[in-house]
């Protein structure tokens, strides 16, 4: 598997020769088979540019959806266990595309609509303008416990506020609308603002990224900016002439992980159990702590707690007992007492273990 590399022909076959569970996040764009039955015309008798090349042409639903069956199979035998999908379409074929991958055992995590600011008109007014689009984002199977989700950097990108499932996204205009001779070089280029977001929420630097619908690389040129790795699929070569040009003209500015949008969170920070705090003489057995600051428990010397009514088990169950929950994360509702009078978080000790891990870690390097 060659990587940075846009590989020519039919991505069913392509991606066939390809290592099992070699990708980290696919994101496809493809055909959207809108059955252009007649040309399409504005009212001042231009003709509309519409999609109507070879590639979009499906003799039937029947042949449309087996060709969706074949190459989504084929992204999933070669989708990592912690990765995920996100595939686009309109109205035309989303629909079909979406109840295929639940056949297949992917599992929604999001369906994002992408709001166009500036949609093409609707010329004859004989119904709303499609001013959207929808992406549906899936892991590889309910069971999938891990997978990228980088939460707080798209807190952050939308000014510390949670980023929503609507995006509002221009459509791909101007100066980023490649064109040769003049000609648009792809009737369904899409805004490199919508890869970058796709991108930053659901890969790290260094991932491979796959699109078997590479078309002009706007996948491509979005993951060499953020520090990607990426694998195209193109039939088409008068694209894939566009795209290796385009990319080749980026270079990312550093090899900084974080600069990227990878940095330490507590879902990503090493799991640590309860009794480390133990190990490292940070509490020691026989020591009192205080469920929400009230009420107390003995730490034991394995690590479990005992109230004094003799009831006992570890930090997270017990205090799901204590707050009558189903669940409760223990490092944060357990308090110990400091010299100081304070009460303090255990979490804050675990912190501080963290720091030693990550300290060795350097030495060691």
């Amino acid at each position: 598997m060659e990587l940075d590399h846009i590989y020519q022909g039919d991505c069913r076959e392509i991606l066939a020769s390809l290592p099992d569970k070699s990708v980290d996040l696919i994101f496809a764009d493809p055909p959207y088979n809108l059955q252009l039955q007649q040309q399409l015309w504005r009212p001042n008798q231009t003709k509309v540019d519409a999609v109507d090349d070879d590639w979009d042409q499906f003799s039937s639903f029947a042949a449309y959806d087996e060709f969706t069956r074949e190459w989504l199979s084929a992204c999933r035998r070669v989708l990592k266990d912690t990765g995920t999908i996100w595939v686009i379409g309109s109205y035309h074929n989303i629909y079909r595309v979406g109840s295929i991958l639940q056949d297949l055992g992917f599992w929604f995590l999001n369906d994002v609509v992408w709001v166009k600011l500036n949609p093409m008109p609707n010329f004859k007014g004989m119904r709303f303008t499609n001013a959207h689009e929808t992406l549906l984002w899936c892991k590889k199977s309910q069971e999938q416990k891990k997978y990228t989700f980088n939460y707080h950097a798209m807190k952050q990108f939308n000014d510390e506020k949670q980023m929503r499932s609507d995006w509002q996204i221009p459509i791909c205009t101007g100066s980023e609308r490649l064109k040769v001779d003049g000609v648009k070089a792809h009737a369904t280029q899409k805004p490199e603002a919508l890869l970058y977001r796709v991108i930053l929420a659901s890969s790290n630097p260094g991932d491979v990224i796959l699109d078997p619908f590479f078309g002009t690389g706007t996948t491509g040129a979005m993951a060499k900016k953020l520090n990607r790795r990426y694998i195209g699929i193109e039939r088409e070569e008068r694209y894939i002439a566009v795209a290796r040009e385009r990319i080749a003209a980026i270079q990312p500015a550093t090899s900084d992980a974080e600069i990227y949008g990878q940095y330490a969170t507590k879902r990503s920070a090493p799991r640590l159990p309860f009794s480390t705090l133990l190990e490292y003489g940070m509490l020691v057995p026989g020591q009192t702590l205080y469920f929400k600051k009230s009420q107390p428990a003995t730490i034991l010397a394995d690590g479990s707690l005992r109230t004094p009514e003799g009831e006992r088990g570890s930090i997270h169950r017990l205090g799901a007992h204590l707050d009558r929950s189903v669940s409760c994360n223990g490092w944060t509702h357990w308090f110990y007492l400091a010299e100081s009078g304070e009460y303090i978080p255990i979490d804050a000790l675990r912190e501080q273990v963290r720091q030693i891990y990550a300290q060795s870690a350097e030495s060691e390097e």
